[in-house]
Protein backbone atom coordinates (compact mmCIF):
# COMPACT_ATOMS: atom_id res chain seq x y z
CA UNK A 1 0.00 0.00 0.00
CA UNK A 2 2.79 2.45 0.91
CA UNK A 3 4.62 1.69 -2.35
CA UNK A 4 1.47 2.33 -4.37
CA UNK A 5 0.92 5.64 -2.57
CA UNK A 6 4.48 6.84 -3.25
CA UNK A 7 4.22 5.82 -6.90
CA UNK A 8 0.98 7.78 -7.15
CA UNK A 9 2.79 10.83 -5.76
CA UNK A 10 5.54 10.33 -8.39
CA UNK A 11 3.05 11.19 -11.15
CA UNK A 12 0.96 13.79 -9.29
CA UNK A 13 1.69 17.33 -10.45
CA UNK A 14 0.65 18.91 -7.15
CA UNK A 15 3.01 16.63 -5.20
CA UNK A 16 5.86 17.41 -7.62
CA UNK A 17 5.39 21.16 -7.07
CA UNK A 18 5.51 20.77 -3.29
CA UNK A 19 8.49 18.40 -3.10
CA UNK A 20 10.70 20.07 -5.73
CA UNK A 21 10.27 23.40 -3.93
CA UNK A 22 11.42 21.84 -0.66
CA UNK A 23 15.13 22.34 -0.08
CA UNK A 24 15.43 19.29 2.17
CA UNK A 25 14.02 17.01 -0.52
CA UNK A 26 16.55 18.34 -3.02
CA UNK A 27 19.39 17.61 -0.61
CA UNK A 28 18.17 14.09 0.16
CA UNK A 29 17.69 13.40 -3.57
CA UNK A 30 21.42 13.98 -4.00
CA UNK A 31 21.97 10.56 -2.48
CA UNK A 32 20.43 9.04 -5.63
CA UNK A 33 21.16 11.76 -8.22
CA UNK A 34 24.70 12.80 -9.17
CA UNK A 35 23.72 16.44 -9.49
CA UNK A 36 21.91 18.77 -11.86
CA UNK A 37 24.82 19.43 -14.24
CA UNK A 38 27.00 17.42 -16.60
CA UNK A 39 30.12 18.60 -14.75
CA UNK A 40 28.80 17.03 -11.55
CA UNK A 41 27.90 13.79 -13.32
CA UNK A 42 31.34 13.63 -14.96
CA UNK A 43 33.07 14.03 -11.58
CA UNK A 44 30.97 11.21 -10.08
CA UNK A 45 31.77 9.03 -13.10
CA UNK A 46 35.50 9.65 -12.72
CA UNK A 47 35.32 8.68 -9.04
CA UNK A 48 33.47 5.45 -9.82
CA UNK A 49 35.83 4.62 -12.69
CA UNK A 50 38.79 5.06 -10.33
CA UNK A 51 37.22 2.36 -8.13
CA UNK A 52 37.04 -0.05 -11.05
CA UNK A 53 33.38 0.47 -11.92
CA UNK A 54 31.76 1.34 -15.22
CA UNK A 55 28.88 3.83 -15.46
CA UNK A 56 25.76 4.45 -17.49
CA UNK A 57 24.76 8.12 -17.58
CA UNK A 58 21.11 9.18 -17.72
CA UNK A 59 19.93 12.73 -18.40
CA UNK A 60 16.83 12.74 -16.23
CA UNK A 61 13.51 13.52 -17.85
CA UNK A 62 10.45 11.85 -19.33
CA UNK A 63 7.03 12.55 -20.88
CA UNK A 64 8.07 15.47 -23.10
CA UNK A 65 5.03 16.89 -24.92
CA UNK A 66 6.54 19.55 -27.21
CA UNK A 67 8.64 18.61 -30.23
CA UNK A 68 10.96 21.57 -29.76
CA UNK A 69 11.83 20.38 -26.25
CA UNK A 70 13.12 17.06 -27.59
CA UNK A 71 15.77 18.92 -29.60
CA UNK A 72 17.22 20.10 -26.28
CA UNK A 73 17.26 16.52 -25.01
CA UNK A 74 19.22 15.36 -28.06
CA UNK A 75 21.60 18.27 -27.59
CA UNK A 76 22.10 17.32 -23.93
CA UNK A 77 22.90 13.72 -24.82
CA UNK A 78 25.35 14.79 -27.53
CA UNK A 79 27.11 16.86 -24.86
CA UNK A 80 27.27 13.78 -22.62
CA UNK A 81 28.79 11.73 -25.43
CA UNK A 82 31.36 14.42 -26.17
CA UNK A 83 32.27 14.53 -22.48
CA UNK A 84 32.66 10.74 -22.34
CA UNK A 85 35.08 10.94 -25.26
CA UNK A 86 36.90 14.03 -24.01
CA UNK A 87 37.45 12.74 -20.47
CA UNK A 88 37.91 9.11 -21.58
CA UNK A 89 35.20 7.98 -19.21
CA UNK A 90 34.26 4.32 -18.90
CA UNK A 91 30.61 5.08 -19.50
CA UNK A 92 27.59 4.21 -21.62
CA UNK A 93 24.29 6.14 -21.73
CA UNK A 94 20.65 5.34 -21.00
CA UNK A 95 17.66 7.05 -22.61
CA UNK A 96 13.89 7.10 -22.11
CA UNK A 97 11.75 7.17 -25.23
CA UNK A 98 9.14 9.51 -23.73
CA UNK A 99 12.02 11.93 -23.12
CA UNK A 100 12.70 11.79 -26.87
CA UNK A 101 9.11 12.46 -27.91
CA UNK A 102 7.39 9.07 -28.01
CA UNK A 103 4.21 10.61 -26.60
CA UNK A 104 4.23 13.03 -29.54
CA UNK A 105 4.99 10.60 -32.37
CA UNK A 106 7.05 7.50 -33.06
CA UNK A 107 8.56 9.22 -36.09
CA UNK A 108 9.90 12.09 -33.99
CA UNK A 109 11.21 9.70 -31.33
CA UNK A 110 12.89 7.47 -33.92
CA UNK A 111 14.61 10.45 -35.53
CA UNK A 112 15.90 11.71 -32.18
CA UNK A 113 17.09 8.27 -31.20
CA UNK A 114 18.93 7.88 -34.51
CA UNK A 115 20.83 11.11 -33.84
CA UNK A 116 21.90 9.91 -30.40
CA UNK A 117 22.78 6.38 -31.52
CA UNK A 118 24.79 7.71 -34.45
CA UNK A 119 26.81 10.06 -32.25
CA UNK A 120 27.31 7.26 -29.73
CA UNK A 121 28.40 4.73 -32.33
CA UNK A 122 31.00 7.15 -33.70
CA UNK A 123 32.52 7.25 -30.22
CA UNK A 124 32.21 3.55 -29.41
CA UNK A 125 29.59 4.18 -26.71
CA UNK A 126 26.69 1.82 -26.06
CA UNK A 127 23.12 3.04 -25.49
CA UNK A 128 20.40 1.33 -23.45
CA UNK A 129 16.75 2.18 -24.04
CA UNK A 130 15.12 2.28 -20.62
CA UNK A 131 11.75 0.58 -20.17
CA UNK A 132 8.93 2.69 -18.79
CA UNK A 133 5.44 1.56 -17.74
CA UNK A 134 3.71 -1.37 -19.44
CA UNK A 135 1.79 1.07 -21.66
CA UNK A 136 5.08 1.59 -23.54
CA UNK A 137 6.45 -1.97 -23.67
CA UNK A 138 5.33 -2.88 -27.18
CA UNK A 139 6.41 0.45 -28.66
CA UNK A 140 9.75 0.36 -26.86
CA UNK A 141 10.59 -3.11 -28.15
CA UNK A 142 9.42 -2.18 -31.65
CA UNK A 143 11.61 0.92 -31.78
CA UNK A 144 14.56 -0.98 -30.32
CA UNK A 145 14.30 -3.57 -33.10
CA UNK A 146 13.80 -0.91 -35.74
CA UNK A 147 16.97 0.93 -34.75
CA UNK A 148 18.93 -2.30 -34.43
CA UNK A 149 17.73 -4.14 -37.53
CA UNK A 150 16.56 -1.53 -40.04
CA UNK A 151 19.12 1.17 -39.25
CA UNK A 152 21.94 -1.19 -38.33
CA UNK A 153 22.89 0.17 -34.91
CA UNK A 154 24.84 -2.50 -33.06
CA UNK A 155 25.38 -0.34 -29.98
CA UNK A 156 21.81 -0.41 -28.66
CA UNK A 157 20.25 -2.47 -25.86
CA UNK A 158 16.89 -2.58 -24.12
CA UNK A 159 15.40 -3.21 -20.66
CA UNK A 160 13.00 -5.96 -19.57
CA UNK A 161 11.10 -5.92 -16.26
CA UNK A 162 10.63 -9.20 -14.40
CA UNK A 163 7.34 -8.15 -12.78
CA UNK A 164 5.47 -8.29 -16.11
CA UNK A 165 3.82 -11.59 -17.05
CA UNK A 166 4.85 -11.10 -20.67
CA UNK A 167 8.57 -10.85 -19.92
CA UNK A 168 9.30 -14.57 -20.20
CA UNK A 169 8.17 -14.56 -23.83
CA UNK A 170 9.95 -11.25 -24.51
CA UNK A 171 13.22 -12.56 -23.07
CA UNK A 172 12.97 -15.76 -25.09
CA UNK A 173 12.60 -13.76 -28.31
CA UNK A 174 15.41 -11.36 -27.41
CA UNK A 175 17.74 -14.23 -26.58
CA UNK A 176 17.13 -15.74 -30.01
CA UNK A 177 18.02 -12.34 -31.49
CA UNK A 178 21.28 -12.10 -29.52
CA UNK A 179 20.10 -8.90 -27.81
CA UNK A 180 21.83 -6.78 -25.17
CA UNK A 181 19.31 -6.78 -22.30
CA UNK A 182 19.17 -5.13 -18.89
CA UNK A 183 16.93 -7.17 -16.58
CA UNK A 184 15.36 -5.30 -13.66
CA UNK A 185 12.37 -5.99 -11.43
CA UNK A 186 10.34 -2.93 -12.47
CA UNK A 187 9.53 0.32 -10.66
CA UNK A 188 6.17 1.50 -12.03
CA UNK A 189 2.67 1.12 -10.61
CA UNK A 190 1.13 -1.73 -12.62
CA UNK A 191 -2.24 -3.52 -12.31
CA UNK A 192 -2.34 -7.22 -11.35
CA UNK A 193 -3.70 -7.95 -14.82
CA UNK A 194 -0.25 -7.33 -16.34
CA UNK A 195 2.24 -7.71 -13.47
CA UNK A 196 2.89 -10.01 -10.52
CA UNK A 197 1.48 -8.25 -7.44
CA UNK A 198 3.52 -10.29 -4.93
CA UNK A 199 7.23 -9.56 -4.41
CA UNK A 200 8.02 -13.26 -4.07
CA UNK A 201 6.64 -13.90 -7.55
CA UNK A 202 8.58 -10.97 -9.00
CA UNK A 203 11.77 -12.32 -7.41
CA UNK A 204 11.14 -15.84 -8.70
CA UNK A 205 10.51 -14.44 -12.17
CA UNK A 206 13.76 -12.47 -12.01
CA UNK A 207 15.87 -15.53 -11.19
CA UNK A 208 14.11 -17.67 -13.81
CA UNK A 209 14.53 -15.07 -16.56
CA UNK A 210 18.16 -14.35 -15.63
CA UNK A 211 19.19 -18.00 -15.61
CA UNK A 212 17.49 -18.75 -18.92
CA UNK A 213 19.10 -15.75 -20.58
CA UNK A 214 22.56 -16.50 -19.22
CA UNK A 215 22.38 -19.89 -20.94
CA UNK A 216 21.59 -18.28 -24.31
CA UNK A 217 24.26 -18.46 -27.02
CA UNK A 218 26.34 -15.37 -27.82
CA UNK A 219 26.07 -12.57 -28.66
CA UNK A 220 23.18 -12.39 -26.14
CA UNK A 221 24.40 -10.25 -23.23
CA UNK A 222 22.69 -9.78 -19.87
CA UNK A 223 22.91 -6.85 -17.47
CA UNK A 224 21.79 -8.04 -14.04
CA UNK A 225 20.24 -4.89 -12.58
CA UNK A 226 19.43 -5.65 -8.95
CA UNK A 227 20.35 -4.64 -5.40
CA UNK A 228 18.68 -7.71 -3.90
CA UNK A 229 21.32 -9.90 -2.28
CA UNK A 230 19.23 -13.02 -2.85
CA UNK A 231 19.12 -12.27 -6.57
CA UNK A 232 22.86 -11.58 -6.65
CA UNK A 233 23.67 -14.79 -4.75
CA UNK A 234 21.41 -16.87 -6.99
CA UNK A 235 22.93 -15.52 -10.20
CA UNK A 236 26.50 -15.72 -8.87
CA UNK A 237 26.05 -19.39 -8.04
CA UNK A 238 24.41 -20.11 -11.39
CA UNK A 239 27.23 -18.35 -13.24
CA UNK A 240 29.80 -20.48 -11.40
CA UNK A 241 27.89 -23.74 -11.83
CA UNK A 242 27.31 -23.16 -15.54
CA UNK A 243 30.78 -21.70 -16.20
CA UNK A 244 29.28 -18.60 -17.84
CA UNK A 245 32.13 -16.50 -19.32
CA UNK A 246 32.54 -13.00 -17.93
CA UNK A 247 31.99 -11.36 -21.33
CA UNK A 248 28.36 -12.52 -21.34
CA UNK A 249 27.01 -10.48 -18.43
CA UNK A 250 27.53 -7.66 -15.96
CA UNK A 251 25.99 -6.46 -12.72
CA UNK A 252 24.27 -3.08 -12.52
CA UNK A 253 23.12 -1.00 -9.56
CA UNK A 254 21.80 2.49 -9.01
CA UNK A 255 24.00 5.33 -7.83
CA UNK A 256 23.68 5.83 -4.08
CA UNK A 257 22.30 2.38 -3.26
CA UNK A 258 24.55 -0.35 -1.79
CA UNK A 259 27.74 1.45 -2.80
CA UNK A 260 29.94 -0.84 -0.69
CA UNK A 261 28.46 -3.91 -2.35
CA UNK A 262 29.09 -2.36 -5.76
CA UNK A 263 32.78 -2.03 -4.89
CA UNK A 264 32.90 -5.61 -3.62
CA UNK A 265 31.52 -6.97 -6.89
CA UNK A 266 34.00 -4.91 -8.89
CA UNK A 267 36.88 -6.11 -6.72
CA UNK A 268 35.71 -9.71 -7.15
CA UNK A 269 36.30 -9.38 -10.88
CA UNK A 270 32.75 -8.80 -12.10
CA UNK A 271 31.90 -6.00 -14.49
CA UNK A 272 29.97 -3.62 -12.24
CA UNK A 273 28.11 -0.74 -13.89
CA UNK A 274 26.52 2.06 -11.86
CA UNK A 275 23.44 3.84 -13.20
CA UNK A 276 24.22 7.54 -12.66
CA UNK A 277 21.29 9.91 -13.27
CA UNK A 278 21.65 13.69 -13.31
CA UNK A 279 19.65 16.76 -14.24
CA UNK A 280 16.99 19.11 -12.94
CA UNK A 281 14.08 16.71 -13.65
CA UNK A 282 14.91 14.48 -10.68
CA UNK A 283 11.50 14.25 -8.96
CA UNK A 284 9.88 11.15 -10.62
CA UNK A 285 13.14 9.22 -10.43
CA UNK A 286 13.63 10.14 -6.78
CA UNK A 287 10.10 9.07 -5.84
CA UNK A 288 10.47 5.70 -7.56
CA UNK A 289 13.66 5.09 -5.57
CA UNK A 290 11.76 5.81 -2.35
CA UNK A 291 9.02 3.39 -3.40
CA UNK A 292 11.41 0.55 -4.22
CA UNK A 293 12.87 -0.05 -0.79
CA UNK A 294 11.67 0.83 2.73
CA UNK A 295 15.30 1.65 3.62
CA UNK A 296 15.27 4.49 1.09
CA UNK A 297 12.09 5.95 2.58
CA UNK A 298 13.58 5.66 6.08
CA UNK A 299 16.67 7.53 4.87
CA UNK A 300 14.40 10.34 3.65
CA UNK A 301 12.36 10.39 6.89
CA UNK A 302 15.53 10.56 8.98
CA UNK A 303 16.53 13.67 7.06
CA UNK A 304 13.17 15.27 7.78
CA UNK A 305 13.20 14.61 11.52
CA UNK A 306 16.87 15.49 11.90
CA UNK A 307 16.09 19.12 11.13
Amino acid sequence: MLRRLILYFSTAGWARRIVTGWGLARRVARRFVAGETLDEAARVTQTLNAKGMAVTLDCLGESVHRAEDTAEVVKAYRAVLERIQQDRLNASISVKLTHLGLDISEELCTGNLRHILGAAQERGVSVTIDMESSAYTDRTLRLYRTLRDEYGFNNVGVVIQSYLYRSEADMRELAAEGAHVRLCKGAYLEPPTVAFPAKADVDASYVKLAQAYLKSPPPAYLCLATHDEKMIAATEQFIKDQHIPTDRYEYQMLYGIRSARQEELAQAGYTMRVYVPFGAAWYPYFMRRLAERPANLWFFARGVFAR
